[in-house]
C-alpha cells in the first residue's frame, strides 16, 4: 500500500472494541514514532501520558464525555488514551516564536498527535484525536502540575467502525502553487 492510500484509510474511529485489548508491543512502538515526530528547533515540547490501567483509563474517559451534548460518549470503548501534555520549548524555538508571533509548541503537539494516529493505524489501531475534555480533571486523574497545558487526548483501540468515505473539499479548492488562490473565480 502506498502512502496516499495509507493515509486514505485511516480515520477517526468512534467505535472500538471494549473486550479487546491493545498490546503494549504496539504501544511501544507508537509511542517510540512519535517520539520521532519533528518539532520547531528540535524543541520537543510535549510530555506522552499513555493510560492503559483500565480504572485509571475509565476516569480519563469520563473527563472527555459530555453526555448531555453527545460528545465523546464512546471513548470509554478504547482500552489505551494518550494524553499529550505541553511542556517548555527551548530557548530557540521560543525566540522564534516570539520574533513570528507564532506559538510553535501548539503546533508541535499537533504533529506528534498526527504521528500517534498514523503509528497507530499503521498498527492495525484505530485512534480519535480529542480536544474537549475536562482539563483540570485530566490534570487531578494524572497528576499533571497546575503549570502544565493539557492539550489532547488520543483514544487508541481495535476498531469496529466500518470505513467510511472521506468528505475533503476539492484540490483545486485548498491548493494552489506559486500563489494563494482559493478556486473562486475573480
Amino acid at each position: 500500500m502506498d502512502f496516499l492510500e495509507f493515509v486514505s484509510t485511516r480515520q477517526s474511529d468512534r467505535a472500538f472494541d471494549p473486550g479487546r485489548q491493545v498490546e503494549k508491543e504496539k504501544i511501544d512502538r507508537i509511542v517510540a514514532a512519535a517520539r520521532m515526530a519533528p518539532s520547531a528547533c528540535n524543541a520537543q515540547p510535549w510530555h506522552l501520558i499513555v493510560v492503559d490501567d483500565p480504572e485509571l483509563k475509565n476516569r480519563v474517559a469520563d473527563a472527555t464525555s459530555a453526555r448531555a451534548l453527545g460528545m465523546n460518549h464512546f471513548t470509554k470503548q478504547a482500552p489505551v488514551h494518550i494524553v499529550l501534555v505541553e511542556e517548555k520549548v527551548n530557548l530557540a524555538s521560543g525566540v522564534g516564536g516570539w520574533v513570528k508571533q507564532k506559538d510553535y509548541a501548539q503546533m508541535d503537539l499537533g504533529i506528534i498527535a498526527a504521528h500517534i494516529a498514523l503509528a497507530a493505524h499503521a498498527e492495525g489501531l484505530g485512534s480519535c484525536i480529542l480536544g474537549w475534555f475536562n482539563e483540570a480533571k485530566m490534570r487531578e486523574l494524572l497528576s499533571i502540575p497546575e503549570s502544565k497545558r493539557v492539550w489532547l487526548d488520543i483514544a487508541i483501540g481495535y476498531s469496529v467502525q466500518p470505513l467510511r468515505q472521506k468528505k475533503r473539499k476539492p484540490l483545486q479548492e485548498v491548493v494552489s502553487y506559486n500563489g494563494y488562490s482559493n478556486g473562486q473565480k475573480k
